[in-house]
């Protein structure tokens, strides 16, 4: 029987299990749940694996059996105390006799988690929060952006050479990276519910924007496209049929351009642009994703679109791959154009950077701090 060397490693693991839920839990929260013994011997262990399913919980007890009784349940989100399409996870744990549960996250949507918790603390389990907190909520983020802003967590994504440039001053831009790059970025896709771009990139680039291999979602190709440009021959709609796409235009679109997107399988959804961004009303193109239930949205755009999220503050994650090449060029363009920032931040910009070395190219990603949101 494996052991752990303290209650902090139990709850690294709990969220370790969360993780692979990814992609297919959304738009519930990824979970993960350890039971261990007085000894902080591993008894069970689960994770909220797909949507639907059983949570976390439920998983890790049923993992333990008959030892979870008068054991600790370590859990990196408050269990929940309501009926949804399963039952309640407070009931499991007080039925399979857990004595102590360690939260690392109440939850941020504040859905029922008071409640939960007192519940627990009033059947006489001991309760106890906090532990890995800032790992669980960055883990649950796009959780809470979906449930508290009614939108889906946005994802920059883009590949630059080291003097910063997307292309060319010709346009031209493949590849940048090398084939360990782009296979993260094909797993990232692969997690998504919707990936965006703008007609620009399409023209220029004629990407179909698939995860290969498939990942456990299909994302919906999402393209900004104002006047309904989007060429029929195109490899996104020659595809339609193995993955979605969406063009989002503007009642300046030719109607029979519209007519013909439609006709070959492709949805088109016309929006009144908005003076902003010249391109679309992008809040409210957002909650129309979060109506649709869209919990993770990927840009897989150009300068012009990633600079119109980032004046908006509509950019919640970056991941941004860099390689060892340098361009040079005035008309080369770089990842974020728009109106940009009036001063240098005070602060780096993205909270939790991580970095990893892919052979000769870099990947960074991290979550934009608040105050660099603007």
């Amino acid at each position: 029987m494996s052991s752990f060397p303290n209650e902090t490693a139990v709850m690294r693991r709990a969220l370790e299990l969360a993780r692979l839920g990814q992609g297919r839990v959304e738009p519930n929260p990824c979970v993960g749940a350890v039971v261990v013994d007085s000894q902080l011997r591993l008894l069970g262990e689960g994770f909220h694996e797909r949507f639907g399913g059983p949570h976390a919980e439920v998983n890790a007890l049923r993992d333990a059996g008959p030892a979870a009784r008068g054991a600790t349940l370590f859990v990196t989100l408050a269990p929940c105390h309501h009926h949804g399409k399963t039952p309640p996870c407070t009931a499991a744990v007080t039925q399979a006799g857990i004595s102590r549960v360690v939260i690392a996250a109440l939850d941020p949507a504040h859905h029922g988690t008071g409640d939960g918790v007192d519940w627990l603390k009033k059947s006489g389990l001991q309760v106890e929060s906090g532990l890995c907190a800032d790992q669980a909520y960055e883990l649950l983020a796009p959780f809470t952006t979906f449930r508290c802003e009614k939108r889906p967590y946005v994802h920059a994504k883009w590949a630059m050479t080291l003097d910063g440039k997307l292309a060319t001053r010709t346009g031209h831009s493949q590849w940048i990276t090398n084939d360990a790059a782009r296979a993260v970025g094909h797993r990232l896709r692969g997690r998504m519910d919707a990936i965006l771009t703008g007609i620009g990139t399409v023209l220029a680039d004629n990407p179909q924007l698939t995860a290969r291999p498939a990942g456990p979602r299909l994302p919906v190709r999402v393209v900004l496209d104002s006047l309904a440009r989007l060429p029929l021959d195109s490899r996104l709609v020659q595809t339609v049929h193995q993955a979605p796409v969406l063009v989002v235009t503007t009642p300046q679109a030719p109607g029979e351009r519209r007519y013909a997107l439609e006709n070959a399988g492709v949805e088109v959804l016309v929006q009144d642009p908005a003076a902003a961004t010249a391109m679309c009303d992008l809040p409210a193109l957002l909650r129309e994703f979060g109506q649709r239930s869209w919990t993770n949205l990927l840009l897989e755009a150009g300068s012009r679109v990633l600079g119109a999220f980032h004046d908006l503050s509509l950019i919640d994650e970056v991941h941004c791959f860099i390689a060892p090449k340098l361009i040079g060029g005035e008309q080369a363009l770089s990842p974020l154009g728009g109106l940009g920032l009036a001063k240098v931040p005070d602060q780096p910009s993205l909270l939790s950077l991580y970095s990893e070395l892919l052979e000769d190219n870099l990947y960074l990603h991290g979550r934009l701090r608040s105050g660099h949101k603007q």
